[in-house]
Parts: structure tokens; C-alpha cells; sequence
């Protein structure tokens, strides 16, 4: 789960963690069963298309290519040494244990979200869910197999923390021009609004027969309000 460091400037798309990691298990006896954690980021920019996991990649930055690197080495090895290996990709996570892992704090900055016509969607999954599909994963998972480890919910950015600022009762965000944004949020913060997709789970719930326990954030976010 942890996300690949950038240790070699030389080689920016290699995972060398990932790359250690196998060469390590090809010394012993494989494991029967391997599930990798990657991110919904690989992707790219979908313009809000509904994606399943046979969409073809096209990471657009040098994280989102270490994770492409990552999947790819995982699977190799998988097929090479006979092992169920699971690649599970991940949106944003969201839990009350989490550094950030609610939007509250960030309500009550009074950060600003897009205005509708400029929004994007976002995808998430409470860390409890993830949890379990991992586990059914490592149980379940098919050979070389991908899955979307995301919620139901397909929501528009700014359109989730309204919702979450209902939930909490605190005021909505104020909403910006993505022209101006820039000048307004902070620049990891503008990274993840310059990409749009919706992630079908369909595989997650009928291969892995995971039923989430939060199956939207509005569920979720009210278990840890």
C-alpha cells in the first residue's frame, strides 16, 4: 500500500521497493497468493467516463507511472512463479484514523472546491472496506487479476463535501472558476481536480462477493461523524 519511492532520478518510473520486494520472494518458496495496492490514478484523466478494469492506463504523473511499473512487476512475477497475484487499484481512502481521513479539518479551513461546470468526479472507499476487499483478495482474487477497490458513490468533487458539511454542520465550501483556483488551493490539492473518472466495481462485488459495509460516502462518512 505504500506508495513507491522516488529514489533514482535516472529511473523515475521504476518501483525499486516493488522490484526488491519479488527479488526477495523468487529466493524462497512463493507465496500461494500476492495482492498488490496500486491507485485509480493510473488512469489518468478519463472526462468523467465510467471506467471498468480493462481501460488502458495513461498515468499522467511520475507517481501514478511507479504504480504502472509496480502492477506491471507484480503480475510478472505472478505469472512466473504461479502465484494468485491481485492487483487491487485504490481511490482516496477515508477514515476517522487517518492523517486527513475525513474532510473536516478541511471545512473548517473553508478550503474552496470547483464550481460545478469546472468540477470533477472522485472516487473513494473507507479504509474498513478496503480492509476487506484485500482480504478477499488475497482469499478470492483470480490470477493477475485487477479490481477496483471503490464505493458505489459517484459524486462530483465539490457535490462530496457538501454532503460532508451537511453531515457535520458546518458550512458548504465557497466554489471558484477553475481559472482562479490557482491563486486559491493548494497545488496537491489542484493535481487531484485535474483528472475525472468513475470507477465501475462490479468486479470487486460479484468475483470477490464483497458487500460493502459503507456502501456510499454518505453511509460512511456518518459512521465516524
Amino acid at each position: 500500500l505504500a506508495p513507491p519511492p522516488n529514489d533514482n532520478p535516472a529511473q523515475w518510473w521504476r518501483d525499486p521497493r516493488t522490484t526488491a520486494l519479488l527479488r526477495a520472494l523468487r529466493l524462497r518458496n512463493p507465496p500461494a497468493a500476492l495482492v498488490y495496492g496500486s491507485t485509480s490514478g493510473v488512469y489518468g484523466d478519463c472526462q468523467g467516463a465510467l471506467i471498468d478494469e480493462t481501460r488502458a492506463v495513461q498515468p499522467r504523473t511520475p507517481r501514478a507511472q511507479r504504480r504502472v511499473d509496480a502492477e506491471q512487476a507484480v503480475r510478472h512475477f505472478g505469472r512466473a512463479a504461479h502465484v494468485r497475484a491481485s492487483v487491487l487499484r485504490i481511490p482516496g481512502i477515508y477514515a476517522p484514523d487517518r492523517e486527513g481521513g475525513t474532510p473536516r479539518e478541511r471545512l473548517h479551513k473553508g478550503t474552496p472546491v470547483l464550481q460545478a461546470q469546472d468540477d470533477v468526479y472522485t472516487n473513494h472507499i473507507h479504509a474498513d472496506d478496503l480492509a476487506r476487499a484485500m482480504t478477499a483478495a488475497l482469499w478470492r482474487g483470480r490470477p493477475q487479476r485487477i479490481y477496483h477497490a471503490s464505493d458505489d458513490t459517484q459524486l462530483k468533487m465539490g457535490d462530496y463535501f457538501d454532503l460532508a458539511a451537511d453531515l457535520y454542520g458546518l458550512p458548504r465550501p465557497p466554489r471558484v472558476p477553475r481559472s482562479t483556483a490557482q491563486d486559491a488551493m493548494p497545488l496537491v490539492l489542484l493535481s487531484f481536480m485535474s483528472e475525472s473518472r468513475r470507477l465501475d466495481n462490479t468486479r470487486l462485488k460479484k468475483e470477490l462477493r464483497l458487500v460493502l459495509r459503507y456502501p456510499d460516502v454518505g453511509s460512511g462518512l456518518l459512521s465516524i461523524k
